[in-house]
């Protein structure tokens, strides 16, 4: 992109602290308008893969002769590679610009999407989702402190709805590609490409990344670190492990969700497949639907209370989804989940401080992101074990299960914090 060009394709981004101290000699900082839509692109094509699965799996297994709860090994493998580069993402955006490490992460995330094609066996399958877990890491880390660095809260909520996109864009591509082709592989072909295909992007627009590095952070110099706890002594503290515990349920209950949805409709309650598979993106459509509006009124109501009345909606569709005896009802059940799951987790992360304290919330945050990551793949492996022995009709009641003991540990943690 030449600097003629880069200037007509300019977007002026700032914070509320910003708007209010604007003067002549410290106006905001401009952005590149087309680095802002790259990275919500970006954004769109990592939540795609996380949609495949949960459609594509009864056709995966029945070809390879795998038993239902044999879906943990893939779950497993993303979930290491995915731990391993995000908690190492920080050392890693330290030696390299965050262009170079977004190019080099879509590289091996788009080859280890494309190599579930060739895989001649389950093992081969399973063992490349510690290729797409170690992309998907960095590629999550690095633009989420990019945003944060460079354009501030403002489009943090945006970026995680560019992810809703791509994860409601997951289950309709490989309906598709079922329905008209028979062929789950075909999916991860055309995810795997686009992931390579954002690899050259990054590349040509590395000057771009460059640049922008090199403005003065959104959130300006920050406020020298005082009276904050270390991390050992954040690790001592029940209250950062009682509220880790609410993202390892809450992680864990959506991926549940997204991942047992389609084989819930079409194995155990006769639901076509082409009709399943538009079910299980309506969970990820109210989903982002739900993080687009939460974006909007976050700041005219009380983020405690929008996350407890979203938990007990969350619990009502699931009870719905339980007792559900026909498609439409499952159709509401679902949809109801996905709109009210959608602003718990960005609400969970800001009323930390109020959960923990002041002290351990700079270290509190990285443990419940991370504590999230496995609760996905420990909660969803857990379905498919049960589901083997008990049909598939247990998900339900493990979300109901998982959804009521979260709401209670929240309760618990607001009443703790009312007794301090």
């Amino acid at each position: 992109m030449t600097g003629a060009t880069q200037h007509e394709t300019e977007l002026i981004v700032t914070t509320d602290d910003q708007m209010a101290e604007t003067t002549p000699q410290s106006r905001p900082s401009r952005k590149p308008i087309a680095l802002v839509l790259l990275i919500f692109f970006a954004f769109i094509a990592l939540g795609m893969p996380d949609g495949l699965l949960g459609v594509g799996w009864p056709t995966i297994r029945a070809e390879f002769g795998i038993p239902v709860d044999a879906i943990g090994m893939i779950l497993l493998t993303t979930m290491i590679g995915y731990l391993i580069s995000s908690f190492f993402s920080g050392a890693i955006l330290r030696r390299f610009s965050v262009g170079k490490v977004l190019i080099a992460s879509c590289f091996v995330s788009g080859v280890g999407l494309i190599g579930y094609t060739f895989a001649p066996k389950w093992g081969y399958m399973a063992a490349l989702g510690l290729l797409a877990g170690l992309g998907a890491g960095t590629i999550d880390a690095g633009l989420n402190a990019f945003v944060d660095n460079h354009f501030g809260p403002g489009l943090m909520q945006w970026l995680h709805a560019s992810y809703g996109v791509g994860v409601t864009t997951g289950p309709l591509l490989m309906t598709y590609f079922l329905t008209n082709f028979s062929q789950w592989r075909h999916g991860y072909v055309l995810v795997g490409a686009v992931q390579l295909i954002l690899s050259i992007v990054f590349t040509l627009t590395l000057p771009m990344w460059a640049a922008l590095e090199k403005q003065k952070p959104a959130q300006g110099e920050q406020i020298v670190k005082k009276d904050r706890a270390g991390f050992t002594q954040t690790l001592r503290s029940p209250m950062v492990w009682l509220s880790a515990a609410l993202f390892f349920l809450y992680v864990g209950g959506e991926v549940i969700l997204g991942t047992w949805t389609y084989s819930l409709l079409t194995e155990s309650r006769g639901v076509r497949p082409e009709l399943a598979g538009l079910f299980a993106s309506s969970y990820w459509l109210s989903f982002t639907i739900g993080r687009i509006l939460a974006g909007l009124i976050t700041h005219k109501v009380n983020v405690g209370r929008l996350v407890i009345g979203c938990m007990l909606a969350a619990l009502a569709g699931a009870v719905l989804l339980l007792v559900s005896t026909s498609p439409i009802t499952s159709l509401i059940a679902v949809a109801v989940i996905g709109f009210a799951f959608a602003p718990i987790f960005p609400g969970l992360v800001s009323t930390t401080a109020q959960r923990v304290g002041k002290v351990h919330v700079d270290n509190a945050i990285g443990i419940q992101i991370s504590t999230g990551v496995p609760g996905g793949a420990i909660l969803s492996s857990l379905v498919g074990r049960l589901a083997k022995s008990s049909g598939l009709e247990v998900m339900p009641v493990t979300l109901l299960a998982v959804l009521a003991l979260e709401i209670t540990l929240y309760l618990l943690s607001r009443q703790k914090l009312s007794n301090l």
